[in-house]
């Protein structure tokens, strides 16, 4: 490791990656860097913590939710 870098670690619990092209389009969504599943909105996310035992409060809350390649509105790939 370089020195002095440091590792970003996200304090969220819920992470949401980058939209996967498919027929729809999906982001995957990881609870404490696990895979839980997948999302075509954010709907899905907020059921996919729910079945996790995570219950999300603030989408926009980056101690809730890290959203990694777009934001919550990014639901089509480029």
């Amino acid at each position: 490791m370089t020195e002095g870098a440091i590792p970003y670690v996200s304090a969220a619990r819920v992470t949401v990656l980058g939209v996967h092209g498919g027929d729809p389009p999906f982001r995957i969504v990881e609870i404490d860097g696990q895979f839980a599943g997948t999302a075509r909105s954010m709907t899905d996310v907020v059921v996919t913590a729910a079945t996790g035992g995570i219950v999300i409060h603030d989408l926009d809350d980056p101690g809730e939710v890290c959203w990694v390649g777009g934001g919550k509105f990014r639901w089509t790939a480029h």
